[in-house]
């Protein structure tokens, strides 16, 4: 944008400052940008908050479903093989479950039903193992001591822990006791392979970052953990209150991280389902859809700036042109009256002052006659020389006069045709005292057939008064100017005048006809330049410059030949 000083034209039409703007300018560009953009933001956190209410809820429903479903499969594989053993147990003869064969039988068929079964075994009151079908060695083996064989004494039905028994892997006992009147009671004791509630947990399993176990009451391990603890340890997480339902904690932290930690109690065993899950791998699909609205708005909000501040600069550029126009208008309005003032002035001036020389060449004229023609006169030679001297000074303020006259007349605007060495010395004669004072040197390079065209002989007058007087005002005294007119193609003439001054500078004379642009510092107005380039457009012509520092100036007026 261009840089333009806050100044008045004779405080007629005031130019806004650069400050001004640039003011304009930001608040344009903020204020539209605040209106486009407010309702962007205003959605975008109206979806945020709507997108964190629906990946939760999208993200805890599936982990309690799965969960809840878990446990029931659990609770399910459990009963079965409870409600198994406990239909054989009171369904079968003591004796045929005492034989080995039968036995082996019924266990036979348990697995090939169930699945899961390792052994089976059937033990008395008083903790005998009268019969047993599986891989170990446990015929005749005594549980008398065994808190299990206790606790199934009591209640019947027996769920064990975890353990790894002989064969050192994870398994659990299901006992079933039978009442006999005669001999007590009994019980079917068989081991379950941990995979199957293993395989059961499976669903649990969302990912690498995930982690699903069983816990005991007591804290203890149950299975497999991937990131708190070894089987049949403790574990990490401390052991949760209890809920007859599957429950879930959204804002467990573990290692600084935000975890969704879900648990259910398996009912009729010493089981805890566990499983925890970390939130932003299950949110991983859902952050990416979430960072799309935020680049949507980022992506919008960088346009309408982008827009804005394209929109703000035209105007604000717009605005600017508009006020240097009217201030150009208001200088050449002001110039114009003052250049037709100075016209009739200048013609009153010259009326006055010709009505008195023409007394004083009237008089001196017949003072001349008188002396000529008296014989004795005896000064007569010098009355004479006196009287010639009158007449040329007569001449010559009659010569100024009528050049001022002409001037005056010239104020209002009419085309005809124009002898350019004619105009170029009559306007230089305005600046003869300013010549013979400085001795400052004028060279005409006019060719013989100097052109002649049809233009405005007022306004050509202003045009090379002005850049003449320029040209004057940049030499030193004793310095030189140069007038030349030729003859172009496409019917137009050029006039240049050069001077060897100050020059001026590449920069400078890019912004040489601005208006208010001036190199003469507190001493110009900067609008000498910049209405002369309007008047020679407005005559259809245009002006070159080609200057150096310190290697003077060159001004290029291009004018055509006829009436445009």
């Amino acid at each position: 944008m261009k840089n333009i000083n806050h100044t008045a034209v004779n405080g007629q039409a005031p130019v806004r400052g650069e400050q001004s703007y640039r003011r304009l300018w930001l608040y344009t560009s903020l204020l539209m940008s605040l209106v486009a953009i407010m309702p962007l933001i205003i959605l975008t956190i109206v979806h945020y908050h709507q997108y964190q209410k629906a990946a939760r809820t999208e993200l805890i429903y599936p982990i309690s479903r799965l969960l809840s479903n878990t446990k029931r499969s659990l609770e399910t594989v459990i009963d079965e093989r409870k409600s198994a053993l406990s239909l054989i147990v009171n369904e079968k003869l003591i004796d045929d479950l005492k034989t080995e064969a039968k036995l082996n039988r019924t266990f036979s068929n348990l697995k090939e039903a169930f699945g899961g079964f390792i052994d089976l075994g059937l033990i008395d009151i008083q903790g005998n193992q009268l019969a047993y079908v599986g891989p170990y060695d446990l015929q005749g083996k005594n549980y008398k001591d065994q808190p299990w064989f206790h606790e199934v004494s009591i209640r019947s039905v027996y769920v064990s822990n975890v353990f790894m028994g002989h064969r050192n892997f994870p398994h659990f006992v299901i006992a079933v006791k039978r009442d006999d009147l005669d001999k007590g009671f009994y019980v079917l004791r068989a081991t379950i392979d941990m995979k199957l509630l293993d395989n059961e947990m499976q669903a649990l399993d969302l990912g690498p970052s995930s982690d699903i176990f069983l816990l005991n009451r007591d804290g203890m391990l149950q299975s497999q953990s991937r990131f708190h603890g070894k089987i049949l340890g403790p574990c990490s997480i401390p052991v949760p209150h209890y809920s007859s339902q599957a429950e879930l904690m959204t804002d467990y932290f573990e290692n600084q991280k935000n975890h969704i930690l879900g648990y259910a109690y398996i009912e009729r065993s010493p089981f805890i389902l566990i499983t925890v899950q970390n939130q932003r791998e299950l949110l991983k699909t859902w952050i990416a859809v979430k960072n799309d609205p935020i680049w949507f708005l980022i992506g919008s909000s960088i346009m309408i700036i982008l827009v804005t501040f394209g929109i703000a600069t035209y105007l604000t550029n717009r605005v600017r042109e508009s006020d240097t126009h009217r201030a150009k208008i208001f200088h050449n309005m002001e110039y114009t009256n003052k250049m037709a003032s100075i016209g009739r002035l200048s013609a009153s001036v010259a009326h006055e002052i010709n009505n008195p020389l023409a007394i004083i060449n009237e008089k001196a004229g017949l003072m001349k006659d008188m002396a000529s023609f008296t014989d004795d006169f005896s000064q007569k030679e010098k009355v004479l020389n006196l009287v010639d001297s009158i007449l040329n000074s007569v001449d010559r303020c009659s010569t100024v006069t009528h050049r001022l006259l002409g001037f005056a007349k010239r104020m209002d605007i009419q085309n005809e045709l124009i002898d350019l060495g004619l105009l170029l010395r009559e306007v230089l004669g305005f600046l003869g005292k300013e010549m013979e004072h400085r001795n400052i040197s004028v060279h005409f390079d006019l060719p013989d057939d100097i052109p002649t065209i049809e233009s405005d002989r007022g306004q050509l007058q202003q045009v090379f008064l002005n850049i003449i007087n320029n040209a004057f005002a940049a030499v030193d005294d004793n310095g030189w100017i140069r007038i030349a007119v030729e003859d172009r193609n496409n019917n137009m003439v050029a006039v240049t005048i050069c001077d060897n001054g100050t020059g001026i500078s590449k920069e400078d004379v890019k912004r040489l006809f601005e208006p208010f642009f001036s190199t003469k510092g507190q001493f110009g107005t900067g609008l000498g330049l910049s209405i002369t380039n309007d008047i020679i457009q407005k005559l259809g012509g245009r002006i070159e410059v080609e200057s150096e520092l310190g290697e003077g100036t060159c001004f290029i007026i291009i004018l055509p030949r006829t009436k445009v």
